[in-house]
């Protein structure tokens, strides 16, 4: 079967809208997100685990736009402040930060921490209108750095130094991001899986 599916992103971030075209191209899919449509009401982030919040926004685009719909909850998780920013990790210094000012809140809260250990955790959650979803996870280790450096990527890649790389998130290209970031570790599932999730769509649309 030929035809392009309509696949709606939960989201109006432009980063993450063009990682997500990046990583899914080559599949009969056609990916929008919510800034294509008229409007579509907020949906409050309430949930207290990744897993909640990625659901929450899918399940109800889907319902909303009649429309299969993905979405993705990810966040930064710091050892030394026991997991925080967290799900909070968009809106850590206030409800309508910048990514400057949740980087500088970070940093404060950082200050004279020994340990700088932080994982990046992302999980995807594909629904469909009736409700049902699909769920994929990812994780990446690193290091909070003590000063931004870099100018790609977007939220906290500037601090999120990694080892392997030696490098921010923000000083790699998106394709070398891509590879190893927690985004990117998820959607390596889903996309070896992707053939059967637009059997799946399809057979529940």
């Amino acid at each position: 079967m030929t035809d392009r599916l309509l696949l709606v992103l939960a989201t109006r971030n432009p980063g993450k809208t063009r990682e997500i075209q990046e990583l899914l191209k080559g599949f009969p899919v056609e990916i929008k997100n919510l800034d294509d449509f008229g409007p579509v009401a907020e949906i409050e982030e309430d949930g207290a685990t990744f897993d909640d919040n990625a659901y929450k926004k899918a399940s109800f685009t889907a319902k909303a736009l009649g429309l299969p719909a993905l979405a993705d909850d990810s966040g930064l998780e710091a050892e030394a402040l026991e997991g925080a920013p967290g799900v909070h990790s968009a809106r850590y210094a206030g409800p309508n930060a910048t990514d400057a000012e949740n980087n500088a809140k970070l940093l404060h809260d950082m200050e004279g921490k020994a340990n700088r250990a932080a994982a990046f955790a992302c999980v995807i959650s594909i629904a469909i209108p009736s409700g049902v979803a699909l769920t994929y996870e990812g994780r990446c280790e690193g290091v909070i750095a003590e000063a931004p450096a870099g100018d790609n990527g977007f939220g906290y890649d500037p601090l999120f130094y990694y080892p392997p790389l030696n490098r921010t998130f923000a000083q790699i290209s998106v394709e070398e991001k891509n590879l190893v970031s927690h985004r990117g570790k998820a959607l390596a599932e889903l996309k070896k899986e992707f053939d059967k999730v637009l059997v799946w769509i399809r057979q529940k649309l």
